[in-house]
C-alpha cells in the first residue's frame, strides 16, 4: 500500500512538473480552488476551461458568492462548497484526494484546509503561479513579465510602468494585485508584449516558478505580520520577487534590506543589480540631478554621463518624495526591458494616479479633504502625513499586528485632532496617548459591520465614515487638511479599501457642500 501511495505521489508530482503551458495536458487534473473572489473565480474558470476537475470552496455565504457559485457550476465546476464548514478540510475531487490546491492570495498558510493540504503533501499553488505556468500558448505570443512588490507604492509604480511601456508602442497591461487578474489577461484575445505585474507578499508566498525579465522591491516596512507570522517571514516572501530574474534586479538604495535581498537572490546568469535613489545616483543607479530624473545604469557611457528620463515637474507641481521613488523604480524596470528615455518621459506625463491614494476630494472654508484609503499600514500613512503641515487625521481599522509608536511620534507635531475608526484601534490610541498626549482623540464606536449592511444593529460603513467626517469637520480650521489615511486594513468595517475611500469621499463632499452653503 505504501509503495502504491509513493508511486501515485511521484506520478502526480511528475505530471504537475509538466504543466508549464496552456497546451499541456490539464484534463482530469483534480483541483481544489480556495476562494471564490476575483482571483479564485478566475482560477476556477480557467481550470474548468482547461478540462480539470474542479471543486471550489469559500467560507462566505452571501448573495455575491452564491451567484459566483452558480456561474461556476453552469460552466462545469464539479462542485462549489460554501460556508465555514466548507473550508475546514480538503474535499475530495472525483471521489479521490486532489492533485493540487490553488489558493486565493488572502488565505493564510495556517488556515485549516491549507494546513491540512500541506500535512497530506498536496501541492499548493497561488493564482500567480498558475498564471505563470499558463503564459505560453500555441499560436499566441507569451508576454514578458516585469514584477513589482513592496510595502507601499506598488499600484502607482505598476501604473507608471504600464504608461511608459505603452508610450514605447508596446502592448502592455498592469495586472495582478492591481485589480485585473493575470489569468483574465491571459485569456483575452489580445497579444500582449509585456505584463507589468503587481505582486503582494501573499501572492509571492504561493509562487515558486516565476522568472521575470526585471523585478523590484520598492520598499519594506512592518506589515502583514499576522499573516506571515513574523516580520522576517514577510521579508522572506517579498524577497521571492527576485528569484530567477533574467536581466535586472532593481532595489531601493535608501533601504539596505532590499539590497540584501538582491545579494541573496538566485538569479539567471548575467542578471544585473540596479538601484534607484531620490538623491544623486552613482554608477548603476537611477536618481535625481538638478530636478531631472536620470539613468546611470542602462547606458554605455554611464561612468561619465547620465541619460535624462524626465523632470520632477512631469510628476506634477510638487511631487512628494515617495512618488519620485516610484517613478524611478518604474523607469528602471522598463529601461531594463529596453524602453528608450523619451518613452519614459512621455509615460510619466501621460500617467494619472488612481483613486484612494493621496487624492484630494473636496475643499471648503479653507479646509482640504484628502482620501488616502490605500494607506493600509503605518509606512504608507507616514508618507501621507508628511505631505501636509496641519492635519485632522481619520485613522484606524484592522491593524494586522503592526506597531504605531514611530508613526505617531514622527508626526505628532502636525496633528490638530485624530478621529479613530475601526473595531479595535487600541494600539493606535495607545501610541497617541504616549506620543501625542495633547492631541484630542475622538473614537467612533460603531461595532461590527459588513458589506454596507448593519450587523446586530451596528452602523454601516457609510454611517461610520459619516460620523468620522462630522467629527473631523467640527475640529478642522482654515488651512488644515482632513486626511483619511487609516494606517490599517479596512476589512473589519468595510468590504475593501476602495469602499472605505468611496464612503469618505461621499461624506467629505457632503461636508464641504454644507460649509459652502453656510458661507
Amino acid at each position: 500500500m505504501i509503495g502504491k501511495s509513493s508511486s501515485a505521489s511521484a506520478e502526480t508530482a511528475a505530471r504537475l512538473a509538466s504543466l508549464t503551458s496552456w497546451d499541456a495536458d490539464w484534463s482530469g487534473l483534480r483541483v481544489v480552488v480556495a476562494g471564490i473572489g476575483v482571483s479564485g473565480f478566475a482560477a476556477a474558470d480557467t481550470l474548468i476551461e482547461l478540462g480539470a476537475s474542479v471543486v471550489v470552496v469559500d467560507a462566505s455565504v452571501t448573495e455575491r458568492t452564491q451567484a459566483q457559485a452558480e456561474t461556476l457550476r453552469i460552466v462545469g465546476a464539479q462542485d462549489v462548497l460554501l460556508g465555514p464548514d466548507a473550508v475546514e478540510h480538503v474535499p475530495a475531487v472525483d471521489g479521490a484526494q486532489p492533485d493540487l490546491v490553488v489558493t486565493s492570495p488572502g488565505w493564510r498558510p495556517d488556515q485549516a484546509m491549507l494546513a491540512e493540504a500541506t500535512r497530506r503533501a498536496i501541492p499548493v499553488w497561488g493564482d500567480v503561479e498558475l498564471a505563470w505556468r499558463l503564459r505560453s500558448r500555441r499560436g499566441k505570443k507569451a508576454a514578458d513579465w516585469l514584477t513589482i512588490t513592496g510595502t507601499n507604492g506598488k499600484t502607482t509604480t505598476v501604473g507608471m510602468a504600464e504608461s511608459m511601456l505603452r508610450a514605447a508602442g508596446l502592448t502592455a497591461v498592469a495586472v495582478g494585485n492591481v485589480g485585473k487578474p493575470i489569468l483574465d489577461a491571459l485569456r483575452e484575445p489580445v497579444e500582449y508584449d509585456v505584463f507589468a505585474v503587481e505582486l503582494s507578499s501573499f501572492q509571492l508566498h504561493w509562487a515558486n516558478s516565476l522568472s521575470p525579465v526585471a523585478s523590484v522591491v520598492l520598499n519594506v516596512a512592518e506589515d502583514h505580520v499576522d499573516w506571515h507570522g513574523s516580520y522576517e517571514g514577510y521579508l522572506a516572501d517579498k524577497a521571492k520577487v527576485y528569484a530567477n530574474t533574467q536581466k535586472a534586479c532593481i532595489y531601493n538604495a535608501e533601504q539596505i534590506e532590499t539590497e540584501r535581498m538582491v545579494e541573496d537572490a538566485d538569479v539567471i546568469e548575467g542578471c544585473r543589480a540596479v538601484a534607484f535613489t531620490t538623491g544623486t545616483p552613482a554608477v548603476s543607479m537611477l536618481g535625481v540631478v538638478d530636478g531631472l530624473l536620470v539613468d546611470r545604469a542602462f547606458i554605455e557611457e554611464r561612468r561619465e554621463h547620465a541619460a535624462e528620463l524626465g523632470a520632477l515637474t512631469d510628476l506634477g507641481p510638487s511631487a512628494p518624495r515617495h512618488m519620485v521613488a516610484n517613478a524611478l523604480a518604474a523607469a528602471a524596470l522598463v529601461r531594463a526591458y529596453g524602453v528608450e528615455p523619451a518613452a519614459v518621459k512621455a509615460g510619466l506625463q501621460a500617467y494619472h494616479p488612481g483613486d484612494h491614494r493621496i487624492q484630494p476630494v473636496a475643499a471648503a472654508g479653507g479646509v482640504v479633504w484628502v482620501n488616502d484609503s490605500k494607506a493600509t499600514n503605518p509606512h504608507a500613512a507616514s508618507a501621507s502625513l508628511s505631505a501636509f503641515d496641519h492635519v485632522v487625521w481619520i485613522a484606524g481599522g484592522l491593524s494586522k499586528g503592526v506597531a504605531y509608536d514611530e508613526l505617531v511620534s514622527r508626526h505628532a507635531g502636525r496633528l490638530r485632532a485624530v478621529v479613530l475608526i475601526g473595531l479595535d484601534s487600541s494600539e493606535l490610541a495607545g501610541a497617541l496617548a504616549r506620543h501625542a498626549p495633547n492631541v484630542p482623540v475622538f473614537p467612533v464606536d460603531a461595532g461590527q459591520t459588513g458589506d454596507d449592511q448593519p450587523a446586530g444593529g451596528s452602523l454601516t460603513g457609510r454611517e461610520i465614515m459619516a460620523r468620522a467626517v462630522e467629527l473631523a469637520a467640527a475640529h478642522a480650521e482654515p488651512g488644515d487638511t482632513v486626511l483619511m489615511a487609516p494606517a490599517a486594513a479596512s476589512m473589519d468595517q468595510f468590504v475593501s479599501y476602495a469602499e472605505r475611500g468611496a464612503a469618505f469621499t461621499e461624506a467629505a463632499r457632503a461636508a464641504a457642500a454644507r460649509e459652502t452653503t453656510e458661507e
